[in-house]
């Protein structure tokens, strides 16, 4: 027995040798062949065969050996793998991309992933590159590692790679990096984030995104903060986020998308500055809620002179409300109100308090469940990175002072004279020229000589009068202006009794009938004998061009009928009153007046607050029947929102109908939300049964439906 145990271990000692000459053959031809040879476990079998090892184990003696086998082997792999994290590190720090990923591709086959901090570097390293190749390559690495060792990822290093994907104009791949954080429990710093978003909502893909990424931020906030987690401080968005984000809700006409933003500030508590006020002005102004913009009015009106010039873009969109809504006489009011109020500012002293918040409701006054956004008026953040880039349509701001443009004063002269008021619109203009200081008769002359131009005789000369009566008489020039009218359309009875009036007024003098009709129709004036003044832009104001646009824009423009409508839905819908809403609705189409995009908003989004899923489907027919007569052009928003209103109550045979449909306009879907919504509400469903098992064809072609949808969300 004794025997046989010596044999065992000689045996025993004699592999061992083996081994460890074996691992010393593999060292040797580790130096002499290349990098991939050494990879090919399949070439070291070829080189160091079992024959070798046969032969070895006969003839070499290992009783003067006593040495382990694992040490040796351990040694060896160890060695291999040192190398190549060798290599791995020092390709990282040459910067040597294409050498440091081939070298990661070997560790990872060999041995797994690398230590936590060789794979952040090369996710960094990856993420410096300007290239899209490199950047794409670190996204799908970051996806393999969340896939196979999720730990290893690290924030510090998604946060480079999302800046990088942003500044390179990849913001699908970018959002996605976001979200993966987000899931996480973490987001980027403020100051980076800002950059982020600032590069991804250059592009309208990257600006859809962007807005689902934050309302995905806010909802985190939400439930974070229900729970009264501590990390929820952490990740709130501040203003300067929703800035950025709503200024491009503007710029890329996702209005509806805005509006949920701006909801979302009072409820996750972020206030809005003076950039903020003016951004929402515009939404509002998109959506038509006149009612929700004038709130912020009193507010506004009580700020410093030092602002005027900033709030300029504000008192422009609730001036264009006002016209869309045919109230002229709030569009009047307004504007004298702008004239008045800064003059009295501008003798004010400083404030003792220049930052104080105010609130402004949410929706309407008499709403129990209203929000309240709180607002920092005068809170200007100049040093920002966000700039606003604003439009000049009806105000213009000149040396301290609002001016009307021609725009907003041909808006103003053509609702006058449609309703038969021309003596208000004298009294406004003489008012507007009171207060504005502008020369004698200088904008009331451009008035009545863009009347003229356009044949409007009549208002020229009513308003002629009017200033008259007023003790403000105009220029000789405009009398003469209108008087040439008369005399080239043989206007003889109105032409007599023009002459006659400037006859008292003293600005003829020794000249007869015939005579002055002559110097008219010649266009020579005797100056010793016509007392004439030179107005200061008569005939090159352009007034009568944009009299002429405004009427062509108005002969297409939506009826202001149709604003009052969904002003009203609006309101409804926000009380969830929905059967006052519809009754609306259907007062709209017994009138024949076609419901806009903002109309669909708005009755969806009162159905989807009181989860009737249903109804959608049945206004979903509307909403088609309007787009295929051609009177409606349906929005990415509303897309969108019908999509995850049906994924929510199970509709999925009209979610990829939807889908359809945006596809066929080539609008971006979002599939990481929708796949997003689905598990939400949807997770197990149909998961495990096939088709042949299906009770009812009803519940087939839901199946079928189902399983389209989980194709095309990439739903495993």
């Amino acid at each position: 027995m004794a025997l046989s145990l010596r044999k065992v271990i000689s045996v025993t000692k004699s592999c061992l040798f083996v081994r460890c000459l074996t691992s010393i053959g593999r060292k040797t031809v580790l130096r002499s062949i290349d990098h991939k040879s050494l990879l090919d476990r399949n070439y070291f079998q070829r080189v160091i065969g079992s024959d070798v090892h046969h032969k070895m184990c006969q003839n070499v003696s290992l009783q003067h050996f006593s040495i382990s086998s694992q040490p040796e082997l351990i040694c060896w792999e160890g060695s291999c793998h040192a190398v190549l994290l060798r290599k791995l590190e020092i390709a990282l720090k040459d910067h040597q991309v294409d050498e440091a990923w081939e070298t990661f591709k070997d560790i990872k086959r060999l041995y797994g992933f690398p230590s936590h901090s060789l794979v952040s570097r090369l996710i960094t390293e990856l993420s410096y590159s300007s290239n899209p190749h490199w950047l794409q390559k670190a996204c799908d690495l970051v996806y393999l590692i969340l896939k196979e060792k999720s730990d290893l990822l690290h924030s510090d290093s998604l946060t480079k790679l999302s800046l990088s994907l942003s500044r390179a104009q990849m913001p699908i791949p970018a959002s996605m990096i976001l979200r993966l954080m987000l899931e996480k429990g973490s987001v980027p710093q403020k100051n980076v984030l800002w950059l982020i978003i600032l590069h991804m909502v250059k592009t309208e893909i990257g600006t859809y995104l962007a807005s689902n990424y934050l309302v995905q931020i806010c909802d985190h906030f939400l439930l974070l903060s229900a729970s009264k987690s501590n990390h929820a401080k952490l990740i709130k968005p501040d203003t300067m986020i929703f800035n950025l984000v709503l200024d491009a809700c503007v710029r890329f006409g996702s209005s509806f998308k805005g509006q949920q933003i701006i909801e979302l500030m009072p409820q996750v508590g972020v206030g809005a500055d003076a950039h903020s006020i003016i951004i929402i002005a515009q939404i509002h102004e998109m959506n038509g809620q006149r009612d929700d913009l004038k709130k912020f009015k009193c507010h506004i009106d009580q700020v410093s002179i030092q602002l005027a010039c900033h709030y300029r873009q504000f008192y422009d969109s609730l001036l264009s409300l006002h016209f869309k809504f045919n109230d002229i006489d709030g569009a009047a009011g307004l504007v004298l109100d702008m004239c008045r109020c800064w003059d009295s500012l501008s003798i004010q002293k400083d404030r003792n308090d220049p930052h104080k918040t105010c609130l402004v409701p949410i929706g309407s006054y008499y709403l129990k469940e209203g929000l309240k956004l709180q607002i920092v008026p005068e809170l200007l953040q100049k040093d920002s990175v966000f700039k606003m880039d604003s439009k000049q349509e009806l105000l213009l701001f000149r040396n301290g002072k609002y001016v009307l443009s021609n725009k907003a004063l041909a808006k103003l002269i053509i609702a006058y004279k449609r309703d038969g008021r021309i003596g208000e619109l004298s009294r406004l203009m003489l008012s507007l020229q009171k207060e504005l200081g502008t020369l004698e008769g200088g904008l009331i002359s451009d008035v009545i000589d863009a009347c003229i131009q356009l044949g409007w005789l009549e208002t020229a000369h009513d308003i002629l009068d009017d200033m008259e009566l007023a003790g403000a008489p105009a220029s000789s020039i405009t009398y003469m202006s209108l008087l040439t009218a008369y005399y080239k359309g043989k206007m003889v009875r109105e032409a007599k009794a023009l002459l006659k009036q400037m006859r008292k007024a003293g600005l003829i003098v020794d000249l007869s009938d015939e005579m002055v009709m002559t110097t008219c129709l010649s266009g020579v004036v005797d100056k010793n004998r016509m007392h004439t003044r030179t107005s200061t832009s008569i005939w090159k104001s352009g007034l009568a061009e944009s009299l002429v646009r405004e009427m062509k824009k108005q002969e297409k423009a939506i009826l202001p009928v149709v604003y009052k409508f969904n002003s009203s839905i609006y309101f409804f819908c926000k009380a969830k009153m929905i059967d006052d809403a519809l009754r609306i609705y259907g007062r709209m189409q017994e009138m024949k007046i076609e419901p806009t995009v903002q109309t669909f908003i708005n009755l969806v989004y009162g159905y989807s607050c009181l989860n009737m899923y249903r109804e959608i489907t049945i206004l979903w027919g509307d909403i088609k029947s309007s787009r295929k007569s051609g009177s409606l052009v349906v929005c990415r928003d509303l897309y969108e929102f019908l999509v995850l209103n049906f994924l929510r109550g199970g509709y999925f045979e009209r979610v990829m109908e939807v889908i359809g449909c945006m596809k066929e306009q080539n609008m971006y879907c979002d599939k990481w939300m929708y796949k997003r919504e689905f598990l939400k509400f949807h997770k197990d469903l149909y998961r495990n049964l096939k088709a042949s098992n299906t009770r009812t064809e009803a519940q087939s072609k839901r199946l079928e439906y189902v399983e389209a949808f989980r194709t095309w969300a990439g739903i495993d």
